[in-house]
């Protein structure tokens, strides 16, 4: 196959999801293609008339080196939901007529499972008039949430930034001769790949975290208060690990007992953070404890000089190999890691049907969630290999060097 390609960028950034636009544009250069097109926000930005050459934006192999170590969405992202194509044919009429004056021979989305949504209806689209377009989504998330992957790039770097955190966290709590609350707010709604992360904190020069609370289970207030009154009477330090998503019995989020302002996106998902908070605030009012609220917030998901080269690595991979599935015919699929083996670790690249991964939110398995507020074993196995080796930034001036668009 050849002619032109077009890639775009949608959700919530990572710091490896640019590697995997280095993987599209270098493998689709490689195989021949004419034009390497990038939208600018997501399929938001295609039907706003938004893209770029990227030959004109990444021109060297400094470039390449410079973009795979840069964080966020290059491109720009959106959070546009396609409408149901029964509902909005003109939308796609629309993207198809754009597509069609790039001459696309395939198109290329990286994020998560909104993202996938898109190359779903749009693949279902292609079919319904006929278009040999190719439609290839690529993995992307750090909340590591997509179905028949083993894990998403993006998530075992947010992974070693969150447990490399908590080991300094830990140690800063323990330096005073009286104890101390620190709860630590990490990013995930209803599954708690990232939260889980924390348990990696604890190795042989780290007492690690205290407690860990995820999503998969409701969170029982009087059970935490009871355990805190009771782990702190030893007057030791804690420090706790908790995911913005988790509920109470009826169904509502923690930061919800409190007042907030909601706010809620394209896709109905309302803004999640407050809960660590909530629960310092009331430690604090009702034991009478030092207790402090941290949210790593969009630290876990643009730490960059925290990048796993594993991770840095395999979205390079599945960039390459959606372009490489697409070229050789297929469409309408994602790209997912198959996870052969755990000593050596070693990963190998599939593709499987969208229709089976799009909206479908895979949460941790609740075997691997203990009843003392911890996780097992096998989980902190399934992470530890994701957070391996390091990939150095490129230091100018004492300070890491990112690549920017528009940047010559």
């Amino acid at each position: 196959m050849v002619g032109n390609v077009i890639v775009g960028q949608s959700g919530g950034p990572t710091s490896v999801i640019n590697s995997s636009l280095v993987g599209v544009y270098k493998t689709a250069k490689d195989r021949g293609a004419n034009k390497v097109y990038g939208m600018l926000h997501g399929i938001k930005g295609l039907l706003d008339g938004q893209y770029v050459d990227l030959s004109e934006h990444i021109k060297t192999t400094l470039d390449i080196d410079l973009l795979k170590r840069t964080p966020s969405s290059f491109l720009g992202s959106c959070r546009y939901k396609l409408p149901e194509i029964c509902d909005n044919k003109e939308v796609y009429e629309q993207i198809f007529a754009k597509l069609k004056e790039l001459e696309i021979s395939a198109f290329f989305y990286i994020g998560g499972n909104d993202s996938m949504d898109t190359i779903k209806k749009l693949s279902d689209y292609a079919i319904l008039i006929n278009s040999d377009i190719k439609f290839m989504g690529v993995p992307k998330t750090i909340d590591n949430d997509l179905a028949i992957t083993d894990h998403t790039p993006g998530y075992g770097s947010a992974a070693k930034f969150i447990a490399a955190s908590l080991k300094e966290i830990i140690r800063d709590g323990l330096v005073y001769d009286y104890p101390t609350i620190t709860i630590v707010e990490i990013m995930g709604r209803n599954a708690g790949w990232l939260t889980a992360a924390a348990a990696l904190s604890r190795s042989d020069d780290c007492e690690g975290v205290d407690m860990i609370y995820l999503p998969e289970k409701v969170f029982d207030i009087a059970d935490f208060m009871e355990q805190v009154k009771k782990r702190s009477a030893t007057g030791k330090s804690l420090v706790i690990a908790v995911s913005e998503g988790i509920k109470v019995a009826d169904g509502r989020y923690v930061f919800e007992l409190a007042d907030h302002v909601e706010f809620v996106d394209a896709f109905g998902h309302k803004q999640l953070a407050g809960s660590a908070k909530f629960l310092a605030d009331k430690i604090g009012s009702e034991l009478g404890i030092k207790t402090r609220a941290l949210e790593f917030s969009t630290l876990q998901r643009c730490a960059a000089h925290m990048t796993s080269r594993t991770d840095i690595t395999e979205a390079f991979q599945v960039g390459g190999a959606a372009v490489k599935a697409a070229f050789e015919g297929e469409t309408g699929k994602v790209v997912v890691l198959k996870r052969v083996s755990d000593d050596p670790y070693i990963c190998i690249t599939e593709t499987h049907d969208v229709h089976k991964i799009a909206n479908i939110e895979k949460k941790i398995p609740l075997e691997w969630i203990t009843d003392d507020a911890y996780v097992t074993d096998d989980l902190i196995h399934y992470i530890r290999p994701l957070i391996q080796a390091e990939l150095s930034p490129i230091m100018v001036d004492g300070l890491p060097r990112h690549l920017r668009l528009g940047d010559e």
